[in-house]
């Protein structure tokens, strides 16, 4: 299978920039995801999401320094991505853990508009973020949904796996998200919402998640 992918790859010039997902529980082993870093490598990839599933503070930071640690000669960064149903439930947590886990030279945080706008992460705590580690800026994923941090654990799940909208479809402030951004910052188009993309074949699909995202950055380098 890898060696078709590489060969689709070469045929089509369709690379891979993200992996998901490996969580960091109260039992962690960075060893026990090495097939993942062989594979993200053989396919060029350039970061592995990461998400914080262990209460414990500085257990979770001494695990993530050590996933970090592992993952370094692989040429992949470890993106830290803050939701608000884990233990990493905003922005200021991420970046407490990072700086707690000794800022790993390929640490990184993945900004995800849905879980913006369902914390209570502000575009003060992002801006802050950006202006002292632009270097854990590697990408953000890009959709809309309605905004609040009133929904249950579960919806919360239910939309970030089903049921995202497109862009301008929601309540989520994408134009300030937008503005804190670094410029030229890779943009992952993240709609998954099955109905309607049950209504369109998937280059067609695609085309509307790109179409409703350009706007945002029409000024800017994408």
């Amino acid at each position: 299978m890898l060696r078709e992918t590489l060969a689709a790859q070469q045929d089509t010039g369709v690379g891979v920039f993200d992996l998901e997902i490996i969580r960091i529980g109260p039992d962690f082993d960075p060893h026990t995801w090495d097939a993942l870093y062989d594979a993200g490598a053989a396919l060029g990839a350039k970061a592995i999401l990461v998400a914080g599933d262990d209460p414990n503070v500085d257990r979770l930071s001494a695990h993530y320094a050590q996933l970090c640690e592992v993952m370094l000669p692989y040429g992949m960064s470890a993106d830290l991505e803050f939701m608000p149903w884990t233990a990493v439930p905003h922005a200021r947590a991420a970046r407490h853990v990072i700086e707690q886990a000794g800022c790993p030279k390929n640490a990184g945080v993945l900004i995800d508009a849905l879980h913006v706008g369902r914390s209570d992460t502000t575009m003060d705590d992002l801006r802050a973020l950006c202006n002292a580690h632009p270097e854990w800026l590697h990408y953000a994923q890009w959709c809309d949904a309605t905004a609040g941090t009133h929904f249950s654990t579960e919806a919360m799940i239910h939309t970030a796996r089903c049921e995202r909208l497109l862009p301008g479809e929601g309540t989520i402030g994408l134009h300030d998200l937008a503005a804190v951004l670094p410029v030229g910052l890779p943009i992952s188009v993240e709609v998954v919402n099955f109905a309607q993309e049950a209504q369109y074949p998937p280059d067609a699909w695609a085309s509307r998640c790109l179409a409703a995202t350009r706007p945002y950055f029409a000024s800017r380098t994408e």
